[in-house]
């Protein structure tokens, strides 16, 4: 930590040209209204309300307390995963590699313990040393070449698929891995990563807590700490950034083995629900990680955006997803559902952004 930059205001455009982390700006009395409108969750927080009516009035069953548990946990899937992306996102960067990190990061844990015969949090512990290593590996190789995150990831996307089927057959013979329900060590991996909670009538699955505790420490970390000011600086403005002392090359690398802890979790859960794991899942899953965080007002551009923006995105996505199944519709068209929802989102967050800055 070589200096501490300049407080911005979490969740709002930062960077040169901006006014973020002037003094004056920060000291003028607005209304609630008007703070309001500024925050970058507001567009997901209507989207959010409107599909949840939606499907309420289409689907009988979706306001059913089992529905309800069904949708919170498809949600979490996604929010896990959307969370650090956001974070990454306002840093201003993108990691396409983060649908088959997860399952990466699941093939380490089950082939290491089987292939070991160790205890499985041993295989457990391995894994989240490797994928740490993947997201220093992207974090260090964008710092250093100052190539854009888009071919950086991409190549590691590619190389990650190519690893998984390569070393999987290699190693058990087939694309997927042998169970490891029978291992010691299991049952409690599986309580910490794939549990069931019971809270009245409702079942929940533990990945929720995992879901919102992500949310609270990532919130605290952007609203409460130097390192999220940090983060808001490098995605507004990365050599503006440097010139006030933000570094600005462990905040990337940081935000990069971030994505991959959370990588971690969701692998291991993956696992540990399973007992197996297939080689081939994941591709295409970065997508939805990244259309959750814009839903939620993240910026492609960077320096705006919000970790509880991220959770609402990944809420709708969740309710989408569920929501079509409740209503019996064709599965099909959740894609489409999904683009629309995607292209509304934008519009709406750049409306909104234009009214924030309209009313500086």
């Amino acid at each position: 930590m070589t200096a501490d930059a300049p407080a911005v205001e979490p969740g709002r455009p930062s960077g040169p040209g901006s006014g973020a982390g002037t003094g004056d700006e920060r000291l003028l009395h607005r209304s609630l209204a008007r703070r309001l409108m500024t925050r970058p969750e507001l567009g997901a927080v209507v989207g959010a309300i409107a599909v949840f009516v939606f499907f309420s009035i289409v689907a009988d069953t979706f306001l059913q307390w089992s529905s309800f548990s069904t949708v919170l946990y498809a949600s979490s899937t996604i929010g896990i995963m959307a969370v650090p992306v956001a974070l990454l996102m306002i840093g201003g960067e993108f990691d396409l590699s983060t649908g088959v990190m997860v399952t990466s990061s699941a093939l380490v844990s089950s082939m290491f313990s089987y292939q070991m015969t160790a205890n499985v949090w041993v295989g457990v512990g391995v894994s989240l040393l490797a994928t740490l290593a993947i997201g220093f590996f992207n974090g260090f190789l964008l710092t250093r070449t100052k190539l854009p995150s888009f071919i950086i990831t991409l190549g590691t996307f590619l190389m990650l698929t190519g690893m998984n089927l390569g070393f999987t057959k290699l190693i058990s013979g087939t694309v997927s891995t042998k169970t490891i329900a029978d291992m010691e060590g299991f049952e409690s991996a599986r309580k910490v990563f794939a549990s069931h909670l019971t809270v009245g009538d409702v079942d929940l699955n533990v990945t929720i807590l995992w879901w919102f505790g992500l949310v609270a420490l990532a919130t605290w970390i952007l609203l409460r700490t130097h390192v999220g000011n940090w983060i808001f600086a490098v995605g507004g403005g990365e050599d503006a950034a440097r010139a006030v002392g933000v570094p600005v090359r462990r905040t990337k690398i940081g935000l990069y083995m971030a994505v991959a802890f959370c990588a971690w979790i969701s692998g291991q859960h993956l696992l540990m629900s399973y007992d197996v794991v297939q080689s081939g899942e994941g591709v295409g899953n970065e997508f939805l990680y990244i259309i959750a965080a814009v839903i939620g007002g993240c910026l492609m551009t960077g320096g705006y955006g919000s970790a509880i923006g991220a959770a609402v995105g990944a809420f709708i996505f969740g309710m989408t997803n569920k929501g079509i199944v409740y209503a019996q519709w064709n599965a099909d068209w959740f894609k489409f559902f999904l683009g629309a929802m995607l292209l509304l989102a934008t519009l709406l967050n750049a409306w909104v952004r234009k009214r924030a800055e309209a009313s500086k």
